[in-house]
């Protein structure tokens, strides 16, 4: 080879290099979207079990007004299912309020009757769930739910409503 001449395979380890790079970022990449989808499905089944607790509260709390002559069909905060105000001493129906597993704080978005009580209580996290089946009795109607504030938990059970659907109850 005669000198300053260069071989003809010279720069090809570079470009490999670049190509192995865009090949490493990809895959990265696609990596990270996989590991948000696996933490957003553990999350939403953490909503559910929550979910199921406040179900479960609001039952408790109807359970014990039927006790009670004239008693109210549901709480006016979330606080009094911590304290029921009805009876004297301390009467739980939920140890305490759970973080939304989606948003990560203790803020609900909760659905009153007409009467200003609350009968069911869902998430204010942004998004259409991830999960479409496999739910239990209580949860039926969530197969059809366009986002997250559809998976609403009370008792009576409380079915999806279309958007924009009258359905005689307030939302907070």
């Amino acid at each position: 080879m005669p000198i300053g001449s260069r071989p003809r395979h010279a720069g090809f380890a570079y470009v490999l290099l670049l190509v192995l790079v865009a090949v490493l970022g990809i895959s990265a990449a696609g990596s990270v979207q996989l590991g948000q989808s696996i933490l957003r499905r553990h999350a939403e089944e953490a909503l559910l079990v929550a979910g199921e607790d406040f179900r479960k509260a609001l039952a408790s709390w109807r359970a014990a007004g039927a006790q009670q002559p004239g008693a109210a069909a549901g709480p006016t905060e979330l606080a009094e299912l911590l304290r029921d105000p009805r009876v004297p001493g301390v009467r739980r129906h939920l140890r305490r309020v759970p973080a939304d597993p989606l948003t990560g704080s203790a803020d609900w978005a909760v659905v009153r009757d007409l009467a200003g009580r609350i009968v069911a209580v869902h998430s204010l996290a942004p998004g259409r769930p991830i999960k479409r089946e496999g739910f239990g009795p209580a949860q039926a109607g969530f197969t059809e739910a366009e986002s997250y504030a559809q998976w609403q938990f009370g008792t009576p059970p409380v079915r999806v409503r279309a958007p924009g659907e009258a359905d005689g109850l307030r939302r907070k």
